[in-house]
């Protein structure tokens, strides 16, 4: 009976001990990983109504002035591209949501079990214990003990069997607890799910707002299509102009390298035939001198010091040919150790560029699309505009030189920064702090944004490497 009893009470106290272990380890692992979902989710809705709150600014801005514009109409496209993406965020919160509350359901139903096993077990112990005691007294369980060691051992038991009995209850307790708090967790969880899908609908109203006054402003340029297009040709040769400054630009400093490097090779090719030429000289002395102290030597006659000091001179080797350099090395395109490790530098920083205002969305992509008015005709951006705030300071994006300062027509102010073999393009700015030949630190000030007679404060910002033209938006940190 002894043994039956321990073994009930070990019993016992292994299933709550499992019952807690089961309760208590199952839930981190989905926890964390929702609450991992849920950061990441969170982070990337705050940076999208950020860039949401920027567009609003600007397009604010734009929609004071009386005349409607091109600009105007690419602000309303990146607000509604926005505001869509904000409703996508929206529906994975609602989601996102709906599984914390499923695992939350999970976890209750999982408590509700365990407590239930537990309240099971209780019972059967509470029933067990009140038999025992109809049947045996504990102290007349005690000193029926034939000796002080089993009396010891009838005590430990006892004292067991009652640790067991309040270990359950507190276990019981701290099931209901926890329980509780899934319960409370999971009515919040549908209260903020509630209160999401009623933002939800107020985005999408939002949304249908910003498609109708896009579809006002469509309608309104598309009664000024002959103005459209003598901007759109005054546009390309303002783009034209640029891209023949820049490239006039790129080849300038190319030949200035390649005169570089040929001037560095023909001095270095002269410093050889000069040494090599010292060697043959001496060279000459010696043989003359071995000659004189062989021929002093066969008269009998003491050779000349001079002769001696000559022929035991240490014999000078001629100086080596210089290496021949690697084909795939970034000097091979006549760049300097200074300028081929800037360059690097530049290519090790694809994707966490600054961008060149603080404050501003892309308002006009990287290459060939068509036009957002005219129909059947094509437009190429050779960088990105950037929309930004009247005023706006413009910053360089990198370490480098500015290789030109310069006005011109359609594209206002522009400045031009070589970065080893790559150069940035800064155009349509208001006004410029900088010098052509001047030395610059990323992030460090250049001049302001121009805003145009349709109160649209936009700037050009192109990346070339030597005469290839690269997606600026890949170069600089997403937004």
């Amino acid at each position: 009976m002894h043994t039956q009893n321990l073994s009930f009470v070990c019993v016992i106290r292994w299933s709550v001990l499992m019952l807690a272990g089961l309760t208590l380890l199952a839930a981190p692992g989905w926890a964390q990983q929702t609450q991992r979902s849920r950061q990441v989710l969170e982070k990337e809705k705050k940076q999208n109504l950020e860039k949401m709150n920027q567009i609003r600014t600007v397009l604010k801005q734009t929609a004071s002035e009386k005349q409607v514009g091109l600009g105007q109409l690419k602000a309303l496209n990146q607000q509604i591209q926005t505001q869509s993406k904000q409703i996508g965020l929206i529906s994975k919160d609602i989601q996102l949501t709906e599984s914390e509350i499923a695992e939350l359901r999970q976890a209750s139903t999982a408590l509700t079990r365990d407590l239930k096993k537990l309240q099971a077990e209780y019972g059967s112990m509470i029933y067990a214990a009140d038999k025992r005691r109809q049947q045996v007294n504990p102290m007349g369980f005690l000193f029926a003990a034939d000796n002080f060691n089993q009396l010891v051992a009838r005590y430990r038991y006892l004292r067991q069997y009652s640790d067991s009995r309040q270990s359950q209850v507190r276990q019981m307790n701290n099931v209901q607890v926890m329980l509780q708090n899934k319960q409370q967790v999971t009515q919040r969880k549908r209260q903020e799910q509630r209160g999401t899908l009623v933002v939800k609908v107020q985005e999408t109203q939002k949304l249908e707002t910003l498609k109708n006054e896009k579809n006002q402003v469509v309608k309104e340029l598309s009664q000024k299509e002959v103005e459209l297009r003598a901007e759109l040709a005054e546009s390309r040769k303002a783009i034209d102009r640029l891209e023949s400054m820049i490239t006039r630009i790129i080849a300038r400093e190319a030949r200035e390298r390649a005169a570089r490097e040929a001037r560095e090779r023909a001095e270095r090719l002269e410093r050889e035939r000069v040494a090599r030429a010292e060697v043959a000289r001496k060279a000459a002395e010696r043989k003359r001198a071995e000659e004189a102290v062989a021929a002093a030597r066969e008269a009998g006659e003491k050779p000349a010091p001079a002769d001696i000091a000559k022929v035991e001179r240490p014999v000078e080797k001629e100086p080596d040919e210089p290496a021949a350099r690697k084909p795939d090395e970034r000097r091979n395109n006549n760049l300097n150790d200074e300028e081929a490790a800037l360059a690097s530098s530049f290519t090790a920083s694809r994707a966490r560029l600054p961008w060149p205002v603080t404050k501003g969305f892309i308002s006009d992509r990287f290459g060939r699309k068509p036009h957002p008015i005219i129909k059947g005709i094509y437009v190429e951006n050779q960088g990105v505009d950037i929309q930004t705030n009247a005023g706006e300071g413009v910053r360089t994006v990198y370490d480098g030189i500015v290789q030109d300062v310069t006005n011109i027509p359609g594209m206002n102010n522009v400045v031009a920064i070589q970065h080893g073999d790559y150069f940035t393009i800064y155009a349509k700015l208001r006004s410029v702090s900088v010098r052509a030949g001047q030395r610059v630190k990323a992030r460090e000030s250049i001049g302001t944004v121009a805003t145009d007679k349709n109160g649209v404060s936009e700037m050009q910002f192109q990346i070339w490497k030597e005469f290839t033209k690269l997606n600026p938006e890949s170069w600089l940190i997403p937004r």
